[in-house]
């Protein structure tokens, strides 16, 4: 199904195809996620697998550095050149509570009409070939920092927001926010310098 609809073009539409997702007795799993927001988007992927970082889901031990490697596999898909990007069977199965997974999404709305009012079609060609490319490895690098993380707790919440935000800006294409992602990606590296080394 997800294939088949256009790409959701802001965090607002984003939550309101995850909120849409229908699993079986009251569970939704991540590929009921990915079916509302197609397998072939790089960006709305990205994002749905950060904001899986942040809800409930997140929290069980092992599960961030799963997502983490989740994003690696499909980032290093696109540096080849995929077009439809292939998840794990055991990654796609996992599933959080429908209610819970409305009760995220309910908490982070305001926060989705903020961030909407401020991503704008802005030096767009960063978030085109041949940017994308470059801008998969650093996702590749940023998901790398995840599982070290792990072990401290919030450690992974600035690589989450580096990665999130590189898939917002592939969504709005706002090269802006490609920029600021980097940023981001940049105070990961810096955090587990700090913290680890």
């Amino acid at each position: 199904m997800g294939d088949q609809r256009a790409q959701p073009e802001s965090l607002g539409q984003l939550l309101d195809r995850l909120a849409e997702a229908d699993g079986s007795g009251g569970n939704v799993s991540v590929d009921n996620l990915l079916d509302e927001v197609g397998h072939r988007s790089f960006g709305p992927l990205l994002l749905v697998l950060a904001l899986v970082a942040f809800t409930p889901l997140g929290g069980i031990p092992g599960i961030p550095t799963v997502l983490a490697g989740t994003t690696i596999l499909i980032a290093a898909q696109l540096v080849i050149g995929r077009n439809r990007f292939w998840i794990p069977g055991f990654v796609v199965r996992r599933s959080i509570d429908q209610g819970k997974l409305k009760t995220t999404i309910g908490y982070v709305r305001p926060v989705a009409r903020f961030v909407d009012k401020l991503i704008n079609p802005r030096l767009s060609w960063l978030t085109r070939p041949p940017f994308l490319r470059p801008a998969a490895a650093i996702c590749i690098i940023v998901a790398l920092t995840i599982p070290p993380l792990e072990v401290v707790p919030f450690g992974g919440t600035i690589s989450w927001a580096a990665i999130a935000a590189f898939g917002l800006a592939l969504i709005a294409h706002d090269g802006v926010l490609t920029l600021i992602a980097a940023a981001f990606a940049g105070g990961a590296a810096y955090v587990i310098a700090t913290t680890l080394l």
